[in-house]
């Protein structure tokens, strides 16, 4: 049986590792709090109780990785309020660990964020240019995990996440002059996100580079709107006194190369 390790069994990690454990896979997964520990394990997936810091790992994080081939990482930058911190050295103490253990393959969980805000038809073939510190620190962790040649790094750069318990829309409601109300969306929805992770792994498509985003651009103003009425919320007004700026990702390769079909298409 296929061992994996995830890093960060928190809003997609936990779903993530039940549905790795559906599909027989056994699962390592880590937290940062304690009491998630039993939790976890009540799952069958064996719990760690790890921590990332700017000097090394805090946990047994040897133990961690022992025995998997194939270690997910899917942990996102803290870089906004006070408490900011080097997500880059975070990861880079963890490199040395996992080239030395029996990890094969590495699925970094990355972002759009470092493509930047250029309004613009982006596709992996486009030169990332991020304008955020977060998209600036994520581009260097990808190049990190690429580089090394103790083992192959796939790159999965999510859109805006979106679930049954997580929908952007709760905080636009009732908000005015919100700017860029002609600039497409680009979410992706929990089930798709586990579902291209499954596939990448799958079809042992690794040394690659993946946009996930949903096939569903409607604008800003058409998305919000609707769904804060679908919901019962007041409804965000939008300032079109300016021409809107934004991207719009393209998935092309998440169908053509994983041969994967969106579940959520309409979100």
């Amino acid at each position: 049986m296929t061992q994996i390790s995830i890093l960060g069994c928190g809003w997609l990690g936990w779903p993530l590792a039940k549905a790795l454990l559906a599909n027989k896979f056994s699962v390592n997964g880590s937290t940062t709090s304690e009491s998630k520990l039993a939790i976890l394990e009540k799952l069958e997936i064996k719990p760690f109780l790890i921590a990332l810091s700017e000097d090394k790992p805090i946990g047994d994080f040897t133990d961690f990785l022992k025995d998997s081939s194939i270690l997910i990482i899917d942990i996102p930058p803290k870089l906004r309020g006070i408490e900011k911190e080097n997500f880059v050295s975070k990861i880079k103490n963890t490199i040395p660990f996992i080239a030395k253990s029996t990890i094969e393959n590495v699925l970094f969980v990355s972002s759009t964020s470092v493509y930047g805000e250029a309004k613009q038809t982006i596709s992996e073939n486009t030169t990332p240019k991020p304008d955020t510190e977060s998209g600036k620190q994520l581009l260097e962790v990808e190049s990190l995990l690429q580089s090394n040649p103790h083992f192959k790094t796939t790159i999965l750069r999510f859109g805006g996440l979106i679930g049954e318990d997580r929908n952007p829309t709760k905080f636009m409601a009732g908000k005015v002059n919100i700017e860029n109300p002609e600039t497409p969306i680009n979410f992706i929805h929990q089930e798709d996100c586990i579902g291209i992770i499954l596939k990448i792994i799958a079809t042992n498509s690794w040394n690659e580079i993946f946009n996930g985003v949903s096939p569903f651009h409607p604008s800003r103003e058409n998305y919000y709107t609707q769904k804060a009425s679908e919901l019962g919320l007041p409804l965000p007004q939008f300032d079109h006194s300016k021409p809107s700026v934004g991207k719009l990702i393209l998935s092309d390769k998440v169908e053509t190369i994983l041969g994967y079909s969106f579940i959520k298409t309409n979100l």
